[in-house]
C-alpha cells in the first residue's frame, strides 16, 4: 500500500478548494436573481474581480508548491489562463462607458 506524501495531498486540497471556489465564482456570475440596480451590480462586479485578484495570487502559490513527482499533475497553468479570462470580461464590463446606447431618431410625423 503507498501512502501519499503530506505535501501533495495538501496540494490536492488547495486544488479542490481552488475548483470549489471558482464554481462559486461562476455560478455568483451566471445565476439568475432579482435585477438589482446598476450600481449595486457594479459593486458587486468589483467585489467579484477583487476575489479573482486573489485567487490568482492562491493558483500561483499552489502551483510553486506542487508535487511534480506526481503521476497526474493539476494544470495549474490553465485555470490561471481561464481565471484571467474571466476577470478581463468583468472588468471589461465595468470599464465600459456608462452612457446609454444611441437610439434612431422617431419620425414624428405619423399621417399621410
Amino acid at each position: 500500500m503507498q501512502t501519499s506524501h503530506p505535501l501533495s495531498r495538501a496540494a490536492n486540497r488547495r486544488s479542490l478548494r481552488l475548483a470549489a471556489t471558482c464554481l462559486v465564482l461562476l455560478v455568483c456570475i451566471c445565476a439568475p436573481g432579482a435585477r438589482a440596480d446598476e450600481d449595486a451590480e457594479r459593486e458587486h462586479l468589483a467585489r467579484i474581480s477583487y476575489e479573482l485578484q486573489r485567487l490568482q495570487q492562491e493558483v500561483s502559490d499552489a502551483q510553486r508548491n506542487a508535487d511534480e513527482s506526481g503521476r497526474v499533475r493539476f494544470r495549474y497553468d490553465w485555470l490561471a489562463r481561464d481565471l484571467q479570462l474571466v476577470q478581463h470580461g468583468v472588468d471589461e464590463h465595468l470599464d465600459a462607458p456608462r452612457q446609454p446606447r444611441p437610439a434612431p431618431p422617431l419620425r414624428g410625423d405619423y399621417r399621410q
